[in-house]
């Protein structure tokens, strides 16, 4: 079984303290994509290349304790692709994606920040441009090869992906556009979709308990007021290998849960 982990850190220096490197190794992930590493190169020197015995290849944004993103492997990539947006995005470190091709076999595992519009109208408008190039990039990527996507997409797909939903209709994260964009992307026949959200193939009907965002407003935590926004979307191949689920609440590392997927594969 190969298990494949996604935690936005919200600072990985901050995340370790809280506990996230020993569950890494209790837990012990094939892979874990990470996210808002809030760090740079120079912070990461000597400490982070490596976490619980896996190498790290990160996508750090130019702006100091802003995004980041990396892959944490137990298996070498044959290749490593930083970025997918020099136009604009790739400044702030939202993309990486780490390769295991063969011969008989192209695969993808990629970790990714979606933009949060929440800040402003301004912020709003960068997303929707980020969420146009993202959909053409992974219509190409899936063109050519199977992967999966892990992230903090920053996107509520449904109302029963978060608890306030109808009081949250017009915030970002839950805005229809939004949710327009992520049920286009997982269209079953269309040709402009056809990923599959790994989380509800497995889990269809949850509420409460797919919860993987908690704000730090009030008791939110406390009293489970949450978003899921931490996704695995994969191609229909490998989504098809996925056997087991677990959003991680024993510990809070973060204002995200870890969430783990079980695949029926190996690298």
């Amino acid at each position: 079984m190969f298990k494949l982990t996604s935690l936005n850190l919200n600072g990985i220096r901050s995340a370790t303290t809280k506990g996230a490197e020993a569950w890494i190794a209790a837990t012990a992930p094939d892979c874990i994509c990470v996210q808002e590493i809030k760090a740079q190169a120079p912070d990461m020197a000597g400490r982070f290349e490596v976490l619980a015995g896996m190498k790290g290849y990160f996508h750090f944004a130019e702006k100091k304790g802003y995004s980041g993103v990396g892959v944490y492997t137990r298996h070498e990539p044959s290749e490593v692709i930083v970025g997918f947006d020099t136009e604009e995005f790739d400044a702030e470190g939202r993309y990486v994606e780490t390769r295991f091709d063969t011969p008989g076999r192209k695969l993808s595992i990629i970790s990714t920040y979606f933009p949060s519009g929440s800040s402003g109208e301004l912020r709003q408008e960068a997303k929707f441009r980020f969420l146009a190039k993202m959909h053409t990039h992974l219509m190409n990527l899936k063109a050519e090869r199977n992967f999966v996507l892990c992230g903090d997409i920053n996107i509520a797909h449904q109302k029963e992906d978060l608890k306030n939903w109808r009081g949250n209709q017009k915030n970002s994260g839950f805005l229809p556009e939004e949710r327009d964009w992520m049920t286009k992307l997982l269209h079953k026949t269309e040709i402009t979709g056809g990923l599959v959200d790994v989380y509800r193939q497995l889990q269809p009907d949850t509420t409460d308990a797919c919860y993987t965002w908690w704000s730090n407003r009030g008791q939110a935590y406390a009293n489970n007021v949450g978003w899921r926004l931490d996704y695995h979307l994969a191609t229909p191949a490998i989504a098809a290998l996925a056997r087991t689920e677990s959003i991680y609440k024993g510990e809070k590392f973060s204002d995200h849960a870890p969430i783990t997927i079980g695949y029926d594969m190996t690298l």
